[in-house]
């Protein structure tokens, strides 16, 4: 718009100089030039408020962006602590409840199952998991209160219910030490395995939901898998196993 205002006054600033007698002609061109300055400074002034908008919002938007990375980094941080390194059994309850239901599943509490921490079901299934939520400060043994409320309630469930057990273990662990650390007895996973009863250590919880999160699986499989685990402990190797190398398994 600008740069066409500026045509026409030299347009008209060439017609006087053309047309109209010699003093007329001077402050015809003087005047159009003038103008055509005044016009351009509008123009740099214009283009530069404009920059000035474009850097301030390019720099609100870093902010932006700087906070909510800042939050997701802070929300990853306390659940990573709180299924990994928790508090206290409460604290990792809740988290585990939180993670469920973040993934989508349908969650409650345990119900008529006195037993049991959760009662978990696959949406669009009548698959349901009563889930024995646990921390340990070493290995999972056969020992472990939770592990004997899982047998009570793998008495007590109904035929589509299936027996899963949560454990974060080596809580006071450094979590560089525990890649080298077992994570339940072998008794205990014979045990399991002799019950049909599934564990899952929050560690590959963890994993999982990141994975899901990511969409680099399909969580409900994943546990459709778990479901029809023959027990024992489920291990992360075992994620991206397909269906038929499971069930072999």
């Amino acid at each position: 718009m600008y740069f066409l205002l500026q045509l026409l006054l030299a347009v008209i600033g060439m017609y006087g100089v053309l047309n109209f007698t010699e003093d007329m002609r001077l402050y015809v061109a003087l005047g159009c030039l003038v103008a055509m300055f005044i016009v351009g400074r509008l123009d740099k002034s214009r283009f530069e408020r404009k920059e000035a908008r474009k850097t301030f919002l390019k720099s609100e938007m870093e902010k932006i962006f700087q906070k909510e990375t800042a939050a997701i980094e802070e929300q990853d941080s306390f659940i990573i602590n709180s299924l990994l390194s928790p508090k206290g059994e409460l604290v990792l309850t809740d988290m585990v409840h939180f993670i469920f239901k973040d993934l989508g599943f349908s969650v409650a509490a345990g119900g008529k199952y006195g037993s049991v921490d959760r009662i978990v079901r696959i949406p669009d299934t009548q698959l349901f998991f009563g889930l024995e939520i646990l921390m340990s400060e070493g290995d999972v043994d056969k020992n472990h209160p939770k592990i004997k409320r899982a047998l009570q309630f793998k008495k007590e469930k109904k035929q589509k219910e299936k027996t899963l057990i949560i454990a974060s273990t080596h809580v006071h662990q450094p979590l560089s030490e525990r890649e080298r650390l077992n994570e339940i007895s072998t008794e205990l996973g014979e045990f399991l395995a002799g019950y049909q009863m599934t564990l899952i250590t929050t560690y590959s919880l963890h994993q999982l939901w990141q994975k899901a999160k990511g969409k680099e699986i399909d969580i409900f499989d994943i546990f459709r898998r778990v479901y029809a685990h023959q027990g024992g402990m489920f291990s992360s190797g075992e994620i991206y196993q397909s269906p038929s190398v499971s069930a072999a398994a």
